[in-house]
């Protein structure tokens, strides 16, 4: 259990030790600085432990705020400060020392603990109230504040997103942000209700599967059903500060595969009836990961990059600065609430190929959108990028052995050429061969070796460029492409469904690397990336199978599951070893994608 120590004298009639009990701590009195350290030693060293001055008053969601978020080794409010087992040590010393000064006892410690280099998170309170008064005139000042706010509504006010789309804003968190709260007071977690939306959107997906008109119906009603789950889990997460590392991989990983695998659905429902959309089911599945990677792509690059203004960023501001403007400018990017309402629209009235055809346009026009402001802005722009967002570009483009030796014979060597153009044109004639060369002719290997020299070669240089954030997601259309035109042209039954799941498979191994990165752990291991090839590696095995079943056509589609059965496993089971088992910072997404 964790433990609050209350420092100073009680003061009558305050309800602050029975609101920290209520909050799940451990209540333990010390009269004043002098005690702090003798009591904090009696505190186990692996358990959250904060200091708190007894004359404090404010709103329970400001010192919940500040005691109980796991994300932070360290947080404080005025009056409260609280840190985990990772700041022990520095709170110990600080203790230790007794700091003299004005203010708070709590607050003169959270000064000295990040005087001592850790970092402190400070929570934005808004209307709510935290204070330590310095007298009876104060305190019944302070007592009128707290009254006058009501800290529930600011909860569930603050359990939605501050930015998220249209249909999401308007048609969903008006009425989720209750259920999160029903769910929070009878005990659930975030993650129960994430599984429960994942159960839901696959008894969708099978519903669609029957091709039958009420199957239809109920697909469409259930993927709903799915997305209000979906919206629940982290309004519950925010609105109980119930964040964890599994918590922020199950919600990423599971908005992918509730989506594909209604892809899948609605393909199996189509091909029931004699209408075969399984290419138009990987196509959008294709279009949705390089959109996704083109997002998280630039945001790596840009994260920490210092640069000067752009002229395209400042249009865009001036543009949010007109209220209608931003929920166009939202939603004509198709995100996932539109998107979602979209497809259990189109599911229940109409057919699998209508609602293909539909998200195929919508998700084109909204990548065309994104992707080509993001251009402009890194070309306006003057950036000088890090090289943690170089090495975090590098680990996005997923390169295997045949691009990393490429890479360390360049390396050096590689600064006249532009890693990006090489990128380009290396997936140009990738794609462009596969299309033009008729199935399994041995020349598209040839041209599968000269685009992994490309990709090592567009490696070679630290990733620094104004455009090489595009790299990433130029190889996963090379590489997804290329496997969806072999299957396509292979036109035996059982090749497109097959390389629906070898693309599903290795998407997932690229969300992985993505969250990964994004929750500070690095990127998967070279032994992972190694043994599944690279990207380029599997774009010159698949060519290879094709070439070689060329005249056995019908086995292509046992390689491709053969293929996708062994990157399933293996990034699988080290994905979930890793997210199980790392300790990674509690973390929780606040800008997932579109």
């Amino acid at each position: 259990m964790p433990t609050v120590i209350l420092t100073g004298l009680p003061v009558p009639g305050s309800p602050l030790a029975d609101e920290l009990r209520g909050l799940g701590f451990d209540v333990r009195p010390a009269t004043g600085p002098q005690d702090t350290a003798s009591v904090l030693a009696g505190v186990p060293a692996d358990q959250r432990v904060a200091v708190v001055d007894s004359a404090f008053v404010g709103h329970v969601h400001a010192l919940r705020l500040a005691l109980t978020d796991p994300r932070f080794d360290a947080c404080a409010v005025t009056g409260a400060f609280a840190v985990q087992p990772g700041a022990r040590d520095v709170l110990d010393k600080a203790a230790a020392l007794a700091p003299e000064g004005p203010g708070p006892y709590a607050d003169r410690l959270a000064d000295a603990v990040e005087a001592a280099g850790t970092s402190v998170q400070r929570p934005e309170l808004g209307t709510l109230v935290a204070t330590v008064p310095a007298g009876p005139a104060e305190r019944d000042a302070a007592t009128a504040a707290v009254a006058a706010v009501d800290d529930e509504a600011v909860r569930l006010r603050t359990a939605v997103k501050s930015r998220d789309g249209f249909f999401t804003t308007f048609f969903i968190s008006p009425y989720s942000r209750y259920i999160a709260r029903w769910c929070a007071r009878r005990g659930l977690t975030p993650n129960q209700v994430t599984t429960a939306s994942l159960i839901t959107a696959l008894i969708a997906a099978g519903c669609a599967a029957t091709g039958e008109r009420w199957g239809y119906v109920a697909a469409g009603v259930l993927l709903l059903v799915s997305f209000v789950l979906d919206c629940t889990d982290g309004q519950l997460a925010r609105y109980s500060l119930q964040y964890s590392t599994m918590g922020a991989w199950l919600d990423a990983t599971f908005d992918r595969a509730k989506e594909y695998s209604f892809y899948a659905g609605l393909a199996l429902g189509a091909a029931s009836n004699g209408d075969d959309v399984w290419g138009l089911a990987l196509g959008s599945m294709i279009l949705m990961t390089c959109r996704h990677v083109v997002d998280f792509s630039f945001n790596e690059a840009n994260h920490d990059a210092t640069a000067n203004t752009s002229p395209t960023a400042a249009l865009s501001d001036r543009l949010d600065s007109v209220g209608w403007t931003v929920w166009v400018r939202r939603m004509i990017i198709l995100p996932i609430g539109e998107r979602w309402a979209m497809i259990a629209v189109l599911t229940a009235f109409t057919t699998p190929r209508i609602v293909f055809y539909a998200l195929l346009i919508g998700c084109a026009f909204g990548a065309l959108y994104t992707t080509a402001g993001r251009v402009l802005r890194s070309l306006t722009r003057k950036a000088t990028r890090t090289d943690r967002a170089a090495q975090a570009l590098a680990d996005l483009a997923d390169s295997g052995p045949l691009a990393e030796l490429q890479a360390r014979l360049l390396r050096g060597r590689a600064g006249s050429f532009g890693s990006v153009y090489v990128a380009a044109l290396g997936t140009l004639l990738m794609v462009g061969a596969a299309l033009y060369l008729p199935f399994g002719d041995p020349r598209l290997i040839a041209v599968a070796v000269v685009y992994a020299m490309a990709a090592g070669l567009a490696v070679a240089a630290p990733l620094k460029g104004a455009l090489d954030w595009l790299i990433p997601p130029l190889f996963r259309a090379a590489e997804y492409v290329t496997v969806l035109v072999l299957a396509a042209k292979a036109d035996v039954p059982g090749a497109l469904p097959a390389a629906f799941g070898l693309i599903a498979a290795v998407a997932y191994h690229h969300y992985d690397t993505v969250y990964r990165i994004r929750g500070g752990t690095g990127a998967p291991p070279h032994w992972l990336v190694r043994t599944i090839g690279g990207h380029e590696g599997r774009v010159l095995l698949i060519t290879v199978l094709a070439a070689v079943l060329v005249s056995r056509a019908a086995d292509f589609p046992v390689a491709l599951t053969v293929t996708a059965v062994f990157v399933a496993l293996v990034v699988l089971v080290e994905s979930i070893r890793f997210w199980v088992s790392s300790g990674a910072p509690a973390v929780h997404d606040e800008g997932e994608p579109a």
